[in-house]
């Protein structure tokens, strides 16, 4: 039996690594539109879904915010960490939603994410606050992080990228 090679075959486009099989072929230019826009609404979603749990703790201030979501969890020194999740949930939820320091905000939000999933494990959501909610946000976190700010980001703008 013999075989014959050929290096110049190339998989069909349904099957090539990276590309998704268009659900309607006719509509590519939409999509080659639609991919870099689409990031762009994943980061701002991300990023300003951290905005209303970051402005009360602000307005609150940094001592009521140490009590209320650090010290009941044996969490210390609550100041400290407390002035850090204002500044992450505050200007790194907004600066992740704009695209700028994005992967360093990205990054810095994800491990935030990860101690408060942590913290709530393993109680799950279905009985009361629980790790999943914050484990999808670090999951995203992460995600963005690998990624950056995406081609309408203003990292993109500045062009540089942390």
């Amino acid at each position: 039996m013999t075989s014959v090679a050929n290096d110049n075959l190339e998989p069909p486009e349904s099957i090539q690594l990276g590309k998704p099989r268009l659900l309607i072929p006719a509509l590519q230019s939409f999509y080659d539109w639609l991919d870099p826009v689409s990031w762009l609404l994943v980061r701002l979603g991300a990023g300003l879904m951290l905005l209303p749990h970051g402005i009360p703790k602000l307005q609150a201030g940094i001592q009521a915010t140490a009590e209320i979501a650090l010290v009941k969890r044996g969490i210390e020194p609550a100041e400290p960490f407390a002035v850090i999740i204002i500044l992450l949930e505050t200007l790194g939820g907004l600066c992740v939603a704009l695209g700028l320091f994005t992967r360093f905000f990205a990054a810095a939000i994800f491990l935030e994410m990860m101690v408060i999933a942590y913290h709530y494990f393993p109680k799950f959501g279905w009985t009361g606050p629980g790790y999943e909610y914050p484990l999808l946000w670090g999951i995203m976190m992460l995600a963005i992080a690998m990624r950056g700010g995406g081609p309408y980001s203003l990292d993109n703008k500045l062009g540089y990228q942390l």
